[in-house]
């Protein structure tokens, strides 16, 4: 006998039946609920295809088995999903926001962006987040009567509050946005159709942003012990992996290397996904919610790490960063992508001609702030090996990625 879902989704979870809507006004779909129609819709962009090609830590050419921002998006949705089901919550809604959450992310990953934002330094920077939200609202241009991709009000307020409100009640930027404020680009949206940027968002949006965290901290690993930046040796020294990996080599004596990385991997994603289900029911429980809206109106978030592992999570974290992000070998070649893109922004920006014929189309009469943002468009969707074809075609020197 069929279970329907409605009977398992907790109270607290969001429910498709009750969606805010869409910016747009459409037929629903016969077969789908609003947040799996989202997920459809996201998945068939071009945006998401894109992500094939876009740098997560090392450039595409670097080697076929390490993450790119596709894999890596793939690999949170799964998480997100087992996040959602062990908690009750719509899993569709879950998938939608991880498959989602890196769509606004330029080539080349960190590097790119901070290269954009440095780009648009006096015309409001560069988010990744708001990019998204761009991309998914406004860039993204398939249906005849109306740009983006028209998803729910819950797809949209996730993509742009999964790690915590943006302000306060009275409008004041908070976190990371206290300093220049929230990019305007989200604030033209919210215009629109206001996605309560003082408030949480879902639990589904919540777990999205630890089922990344979850999978960054795992494949990170994966890469970087595969790119030789580190080995089985050093990473024994951080706290939870050197505990599975001495558990691994209890159990299994003789267990050569490659086996011990990914039984590793697997025991991490295991034990990490556990510790939120449990935290977040622990949270739950004290704060008994009864509906969604409970809590996106929490004090704090209801999705998280216990203390415990926070800290043992930080560690791995600290780790990557030193070991990793900031490894000779990836900082030359991070230093180089920079360049690219602050030297495609700059040919842009004196010749816009060279920009296709579509991105050029009433370019002319936007004020100069306009035509910044709209060159930065055109980059941001850029994969990385078509950055370096434009750098290649548009300059006599181009640096090789590896």
């Amino acid at each position: 006998m069929a279970i329907d879902a409605a009977m398992l989704r907790a109270p607290y979870a969001c429910d498709p039946g009750q969606s805010r809507g869409r910016l747009h006004r459409e037929p629903a779909s016969r077969g789908r609920s609003p947040f799996r129609r989202d997920c459809d819709r996201i998945i068939h962009s071009t945006a998401f295809r894109r992500l094939k090609h876009k740098t997560q830590v090392f450039v595409f050419d670097e080697g076929d088995h390490y993450r790119t921002r596709l894999t890596h998006t793939l690999e949170v949705a799964q998480v997100a999903r087992a996040l959602a089901r062990a908690l009750r919550l719509d899993e569709d809604l879950a998938e939608a926001l991880a498959l989602a959450h890196d769509l606004g992310h330029p080539p080349f990953g960190h590097a790119g962006e901070r290269a954009l934002d440095e780009c648009l330094g006096v015309f409001g920077g560069f988010d990744h987040n708001a990019q998204t939200l761009r991309a998914v609202t406004a860039l993204e241009r398939r249906y005849p009567t109306f740009d983006g991709l028209n998803l729910t009000w819950e797809t949209l307020e996730g993509l742009v509050k999964h790690n915590g409100p943006l302000t306060d009640r009275d409008g004041k930027p908070l976190g990371r946005y206290r300093a220049h404020g929230v990019p305007e680009t989200i604030l033209d949206y919210v215009a629109l159709q206001d996605l309560q940027l003082w408030s949480f968002a879902s639990a589904e949006a919540q777990v999205a942003a630890f089922a990344d965290d979850i999978a960054y901290d795992a494949h990170d690993i994966d890469d970087g012990l595969r790119a030789a930046l580190f080995s089985l040796d050093d990473i024994v020294a951080v706290a939870l992996p050197g505990t599975i990996i001495a558990d691994i080599r209890t159990a299994f004596p003789r267990l050569d290397a490659g086996r011990i990385v990914h039984e590793l991997i697997r025991r991490l994603i295991g034990l990490l996904i556990e510790d939120v289900t449990a935290e977040t029911g622990r949270r739950l429980a004290v704060l008994a919610p009864h509906a969604a809206d409970d809590v996106r109106q929490a004090p704090s978030a209801v999705v998280g790490f216990s203390p415990a592992t926070t800290a043992a999570e930080g560690l791995i974290k600290g780790f990557l960063e030193t070991r990793m992000y900031r490894h000779a070998r990836v900082q030359r070649v991070m230093n180089e992508a920079t360049r690219v893109v602050r030297d495609l922004f700059a040919r842009y920006s004196a010749n816009p001609g060279e920009l296709p014929a579509e991105w050029t189309e009433g370019l002319s009469g936007l004020d100069e702030a306009a035509r910044a943002r709209r060159i930065a468009d055109f980059i941001a969707g850029m994969t990385d090996r078509y950055a370096l074809a434009e750098h290649t075609r548009l300059f006599d020197s181009t640096p090789e990625l590896r």
